[in-house]
């Protein structure tokens, strides 16, 4: 595989400590890290078939589900849990505290809702579970999950997540769901409000904690925590890393939890990673399209840095009659949901999106990450990657980089 005007790097002339993307921000935010160009790039991938298995001991029929739940899951055709969801269901079950460790796209999301349905198939207790998530999309796909696994057990959600109409969320809490979905921000919008009772709330999930973190909701989690019972309480926790924010709000809210790691490496192996240079801001718009052009390039998300920067390439892809959408905090939850929804149906095969838009999403068979403006820090461009090669698969992530950085 190679790509026009994409090389590595060892000359003598390659300067490591010169920055190629600036300090800041262009929106004047946080201060932009250096990250070697060098770390783009790794061309000896891993055929998935090669990657690392774990073993499963347990097929879904073993865990003793609901009999609804067991039905729900053989209709979808799931037959076998994936590793995360083998080791933690018993544990959530059973009613311990869990940690889970686990990379994204590993079906986290049923390792938590099928053991909640379980319970909640039983107890009918509404104003029961909290699941706190990063994202409006996230939260979103959540609820998708939720509605597929619970159908026919006249079991009900209320999604609160920001840049939507507060009163419609309002009207659906009042109406006494069994399950809340949130991102932090609103949730605690709503307590304070006092339009979430906490009384009973016996459940409470942090989805996607360390992303929670990154974002500035610690404060928001803290918040909302302390306003729920604390005796009694199961509180499961998600996140792809153990960082020193995630211990610390876990050894804070949980008792003495079971930590279960299915981790793999930090960027897969099988995802092929490498770099483009460009002379200018014309010639790397002219070899996107280029590229965007080519058969191989089936279902591609772009990475840009500000809002305007990525609604404007988004423009130009459709002008160019490549099919594209884009996401940003400009967007409205509608409009986001439409632009996600034309992704995941392949009405549109490229999606152009800013890092905050596209936290917590988890769209199938994704064959390029493009970083089209570079990543804020090395976690971002971790994340940002981690969008393909999911489920083992393999995957190419391509970084735009200056040329004039390694003169």
């Amino acid at each position: 595989m190679s790509y026009n005007n994409t090389r590595s790097f060892g000359g003598r002339n390659n300067n490591p400590r010169r920055s190629f993307s600036g300090n800041r921000s262009k929106g004047g935010g946080r201060k932009k890290q250096y990250i070697s160009p060098e770390r783009f790039i790794n061309k000896s991938v891993a055929m998935a078939t090669e990657a690392p298995k774990q073993e499963v001991t347990h097929q879904f029929v073993d865990f003793g589900l609901h009999r609804t739940l067991e039905a729900n899951l053989e209709a979808a055709g799931f037959t076998a849990p994936s590793p995360i969801q083998d080791q933690t269901i018993p544990l959530a079950m059973a009613g311990r505290d869990v940690i889970g460790l686990a990379n994204t796209g590993t079906g986290k999301t049923a390792a938590f809702l099928l053991p909640i349905l379980h319970k909640l198939a039983g107890t009918r207790a509404v104003n029961s579970v909290l699941i706190m998530a990063p994202t409006r999309e996230l939260a979103q796909q959540i609820d998708s999950e939720f509605k597929k696994f619970s159908a026919g057990m006249k079991l009900y959600s209320a999604i609160c997540v920001g840049g939507v109409n507060i009163t419609s969320q309002i009207r659906q809490l009042k109406r006494g769901p069994h399950i809340i979905i949130g991102t932090p921000g609103r949730l605690k919008d709503l307590l304070n409000r006092g339009m979430i009772r906490t009384d009973y709330m016996d459940t409470l999930v942090l989805d996607e904690a360390d992303r929670m973190l990154d974002m500035g909701f610690v404060a928001d989690i803290r918040a909302i925590a302390a306003q729920l019972p604390k005796e009694g309480r199961q509180t499961l926790c998600f996140s792809a890393t153990m960082s020193d924010g995630v211990k610390m709000i876990t050894s804070d809210f949980m008792h003495n939890p079971e930590v279960v790691s299915v981790k793999v490496n930090e960027t897969s192996d099988h995802i092929y990673q490498d770099i483009i240079h460009f002379e200018d801001d014309s010639h790397r718009k002219e070899q996107l399209i280029s590229m965007l052009q080519q058969s191989e390039f089936e279902k591609v998300i772009v990475f840009g840095e500000t809002k305007f920067g990525v609604q404007r390439l988004s423009d130009l892809l459709e002008k160019q009659g490549i099919a594209s959408s884009a996401i940003h905090g400009n967007k409205s939850q509608g409009q986001r949901t439409r632009a996600l929804k034309a992704f995941s149906t392949d009405a549109a095969n490229v999606l152009v999106a800013t890092d905050v838009a596209a936290r917590g999403l988890d769209i199938p068979n994704v064959s390029h990450v493009i970083n089209y403006d570079t990543p804020q820090s090395y976690d971002d461009y971790v994340h940002r990657i981690g969008r393909t090669g999911r489920g083992g698969k393999s995957g190419t992530a391509l970084t735009f980089i200056p040329k004039r950085s390694m003169r």
